[in-house]
Order: C-alpha cells, then sequence, then structure tokens
C-alpha cells in the first residue's frame, strides 16, 4: 500500500531523529516564549503582584493542559505505530475518536473549573495581594480551554504521523501574535494577569484555526464535518491503556507544583511567588531540548516498534540522550555563573531577584539528570510502557518531590532555598526506578498496538 505519514523508520537514524527533533524542540522553544512573554511583559509593567497572578493562575490552567497532552501522547503513539504498520483505517478512527474526546472534555472542564476556581485558589493560599490577578488570569484561560485542548490534539496528530514542521509554524505565528497583543493589553491598556490571559487564549486560538485549515485544505484523515465527530469504542480503549497512564502522570506533576506554589506562598510570600514563577518560565526553556528530543524519541520508537525495528528505536534513544546532555550541561554552567543576570530579565524587584537566585542554585542540579530521566521515558513511551512512566512520574511528583520540598523549605525552615533543592532530589530518585526497569530486562516486551485493528489485505508499510 501506498506510505501514510512521513516515514520514520527508514534511513539513518540520527539523520531522522535530528531533522523530526529540531522543528519540534524549535516548536517547544517557540512556545517556551509564547508563556514567558506573560511573565516577562507583566514583571516589566505590572509588578510583583501580576506575576504572582500569571504564576499561580497560570499553575491552575497547567494541570489541565498537561492532561490533555498525556492524552495526546497515547494518541501519538498509536498514531505512530499504524503509520509504521501501514494501517490507513486505524489512523483514521483514532483520530476522530482523539478530536471528538477532547472536544467533549473541554466543554465539561470549562463549566467545572469556572465554578471551582475560588475554591482553588484559597486552597492554595494564594496571597492577598495578588488573589484578583490570579482569578482573572485564571478566568480568561480556563474559558478558553477549547483553544488550548483543539491545538495540543491537532498537534499530536501531526506529530504521531511524522510531522514535527507545520506545528512549528502555526505556533511560531501564534506566538508572535501573543507577544504583541501583550504589548497591547498589558503595557498599554494597563490590564496586568487579564491582559497576559487574554493575549494567551486568542493566540492559541490561532494556533487551532490554523491547524484546522492546513488538514483541511490537505484532505486529512479528518474533515471536521459533523457527521465526523465519532467515538470508535475500540480505540477509545486504546487511547486511554496508552495515555491515561500519561495523562494521570502529568495530572499529579501539575498537581505537585500547585502544591508546591501554596508551600512557596508560605516560606515568602508574594515575591517567593513572583521568583518561583520567573524561574519555572526560565526553566521551560531550560528543559525544552530534552522534552523536544524526548518527544522525538517516542514518536520514532512508536513508528520502528510498529515496524519491527527495536534497534533503531534503542539507537534512537541513546543518541537523544548524548545530545540532550550536551545542551543542559551548558545551561547548568550558565545558571550557576549568572543566577542574578538571569533574574533581573523579569524584573527589579531587589527580594525577588534575591530569592530566584538562592531557588536557582539549588534547583539547578536537576539538569544534569533530566536527559537521561527524559529520553529513556520518550523510548518506554513509545513502546508502550506508560503504566511504568506513570509510575516513576507518581514517585517523582508525590512520593518526594512535594514531601521534600516541604521538609526542606518548612520543617527545617530553608525556605526556597529548600523547595529548590527538592527538584532534583525527586529526579533522582525516580531515576534510579528507570534503572532498575531496564536492568530487569522488562522493556523488551513492548506493547504492540497496531495488531488490534488491521485492514484486510495490508501487510505493514512499503
Amino acid at each position: 500500500m501506498a506510505q501514510i505519514g512521513n516515514n520514520l523508520y527508514e534511513g539513518k537514524v540520527l539523520t531522522k531523529l535530528v531533522r523530526f527533533a529540531l522543528p519540534f524542540l524549535a516548536t517547544n522553544l517557540v512556545q517556551s516564549f509564547y508563556n514567558v512573554a506573560d511573565m516577562l511583559i507583566v514583571g516589566n509593567f505590572s509588578g510583583t503582584a501580576g506575576m504572582s497572578g500569571v504564576n499561580i493562575g497560570g499553575q491552575v490552567t497547567m494541570i489541565l493542559t498537561f492532561l490533555v497532552i498525556g492524552l495526546c501522547m497515547g494518541a501519538t503513539v498509536l498514531i505512530g505505530q499504524y503509520v509504521g504498520a501501514g494501517n490507513r483505517e486505524g489512523l483514521r478512527s483514532v483520530t476522530a475518536t482523539l478530536i471528538t474526546l477532547l472536544l467533549i472534555m473541554a466543554l465539561g472542564l470549562t463549566v467545572v473549573m469556572l465554578l471551582l476556581k475560588g475554591p482553588i485558589l484559597q486552597l492554595i493560599k494564594t496571597p492577598a495581594e495578588s488573589y484578583e490577578e490570579s482569578e482573572r488570569y485564571l478566568t480568561i484561560t480556563v474559558a478558553g480551554l477549547t483553544c488550548i485542548f483543539g491545538y495540543n490534539a491537532f498537534s499530536a496528530i501531526l506529530r504521531g504521523m511524522g510531522d514535527s514542521k507545520h506545528p512549528f509554524y502555526f505556533v511560531l505565528i501564534a506566538c508572535i501574535t501573543n507577544v504583541i497583543l501583550d504589548l497591547l493589553f498589558v503595557a498599554i491598556f494597563k490590564w496586568s494577569a487579564f491582559g497576559a490571559a487574554l493575549a494567551t487564549i486568542i493566540s492559541q486560538a490561532l494556533s487551532m484555526f490554523l491547524c484546522i485549515i492546513y488538514m483541511v485544505r490537505n484532505e486529512f484523515q479528518f474533515d471536521f464535518k459533523p457527521s465526523s465527530f465519532t467515538i470508535d469504542k475500540d480505540q477509545l480503549v486504546l487511547i486511554f491503556k496508552i495515555g491515561l497512564p500519561t495523562c494521570i502522570q502529568n495530572g499529579v506533576t501539575s498537581l505537585s507544583f500547585l502544591f508546591i506554589t501554596g508551600i512557596v506562598n508560605i516560606v515568602g510570600g508574594v515575591s517567593a511567588s513572583a521568583a518561583v514563577g520567573a524561574v519555572s518560565k526560565f526553566n521551560s526553556f531550560g528543559i525544552m531540548p530534552t522534552q523536544a528530543m524526548s518527544a522525538s524519541i517516542s514518536a520514532m520508537s512508536a513508528q520502528n516498534i510498529g515496524a519491527n525495528r527495536m534497534d533503531r528505536a534503542i539507537q534512537a534513544c541513546r543518541i537523544g540522550i548524548v545530545i540532550s546532555a550536551g545542551v543542559t550541561v551548558i545551561i547548568f554552567i550558565l545558571v550557576r555563573l549568572f543566577p542574578s543576570q538571569i533574574m533581573m530579565i523579569f524584573g527589579d524587584d531587589p527580594e525577588m531577584i534575591q530569592m530566584g537566585v538562592s531557588f536557582l542554585r539549588a534547583f539547578s542540579a536537576e539538569f544534569l539528570i533530566i536527559p537521561f530521566f527524559f529520553c529513556i521515558n520518550g523510548f518506554l513511551i513509545g513502546g508502550g510502557h506508560t503504566l511504568f512512566t506513570l509510575i516513576t512520574g507518581i514517585v517523582s511528583s508525590v512520593g518526594l518531590r512535594v514531601p521534600v520540598c516541604y521538609i526542606f523549605g518548612v520543617v527545617l525552615d530553608w525556605g526556597v532555598f529548600g523547595v529548590g533543592l527538592g527538584y532534583p532530589v525527586a529526579v533522582g530518585g525516580s531515576f534510579l526506578l528507570v534503572i532498575g526497569f531496564l536492568l530487569s530486562g522488562r522493556w523488551k516486551h513492548t506493547a504492540m498496538i497496531h495488531h488490534h485493528r488491521v485492514e484486510k489485505g495490508q501487510d505493514g508499510p512499503n
């Protein structure tokens, strides 16, 4: 049969991995700047209360976004294996199921979150000085969940088919739009966190509609007609089987960050909240190369496992680790040498800068561990081992990060330095589980997906 999607199971592994990863990395870097723009512009034009509002409101929204990314990861693995196996019908039905499912979820969560936003902000001890800003930011981003979910779904589908370029083009346009609107709403109109949230949602909507236009014009598997919004029960089960563990992992991880936001609010108030928010935005840049490589390894592993080429999947993982480690070591050195300069990018409040430097010095050790942890997890996800990655995620976030941050920051009274130290301790502890899993040999028993639904007459990729 004719090839479907972009072939990642033939050709040189290094070339294929880098060519796929670079647009994905560019997408993530642009999307990080997209998110950082809110913090930078609000910090420079609205002060620490606005920064705290963006940080706290953004943490809540990020939980919902990461839940969707988890389900999309399940669909990406399915799509990648269907492409590798040459299963066109499976590809069609899984895309329709994913899009329909996320539309229903977005509408439902929008209603629920608008009702619960107040209690949630109170639960995490939102400082009184930034409560109003946090509520405004959260209200607008929750109202735009359909756009956030839609863009992530369409990007995941395209990447599963081996296309990492078009998501980059769409998010680049959206990022430029976001910066322009941030300057308009925050710097000129003085709308602070509300303006930053509005700029973000308008930009996300633009990304989503650009994806839809591209898919329709290229006669994609899903044509967006009302009759096409259907759910295939078998595909739904497979999406949840593969994606739910990652979804739960992302949700638990995001929830742990929300708890840590509460811990930070306890140990340092609004200045600490603004500082940690600024570091989080910087970190989104720092880990982007590793996240991009991890996702690329996952997509490439899925296609190669679908095509029965485990050797290429392993090679992709090894290459990805080397590239990622080279980048994060450089970032680690820069953070150790120039912590004050990094914090001054986000504002000139002395207390915020001092707390941010303290947090960065402890937090930075994580950069030395994440290349190994993320890249191996990407390989395991591509093989369908999402249950194991769920376990390591829960151990890292709930079992280690939250209690260690609380003990170091509150019990031992180390403040934001102690909270920052909890991050590398948590990742290092969970990575020991990954090492044990690899040594056990259980990773070799991959969860093959595509054989559940293979069209008659298909015998794999040509």
